[in-house]
């Protein structure tokens, strides 16, 4: 009896996975070791600086905050302190958002808290 193998799925699995890799530099794109190995790597990237990318904008938020808040005499730590303690509860995105796009409301946020 013949030997019986499933070469369109196999095939099919290859197309996926060369389609991940298009725009790919050289042999990535089109050699189907490389390219596996490559694809793979990449989606590792991905996975991991979904979490990486959360971490950043959360250091962004901060360092605006920082800079708004040092304009009206506070640093950021005693700013955050007397926030949370006046119970007012913004997050650090729209915060951050505030001192950027709207330095009056921030500044009647900072009133607020002094």
């Amino acid at each position: 009896m013949p030997r019986s193998v499933n070469a369109v799925a196999a095939r099919a699995k290859r197309k996926k996975v060369l389609k991940l890799a298009k725009g790919f530099f050289g042999a990535k794109k089109n050699v189907w070791t490389v390219a596996k190995n490559a694809v793979e790597k990449g989606l590792v990237y991905a996975y991991r600086d979904r979490k990486v990318k959360k971490r950043s904008f959360r250091a962004l938020w901060i360092q605006r905050i920082n800079a708004a808040t040092r304009l009206h005499g506070l640093s950021y730590s005693e700013f955050m302190g007397k926030l949370h303690k006046k119970g007012i509860e913004l997050n650090r995105k729209v915060l951050a958002d505030l001192a950027l796009n709207n330095p009056q409301a921030f500044e009647a946020v900072v009133k607020a808290v002094k």
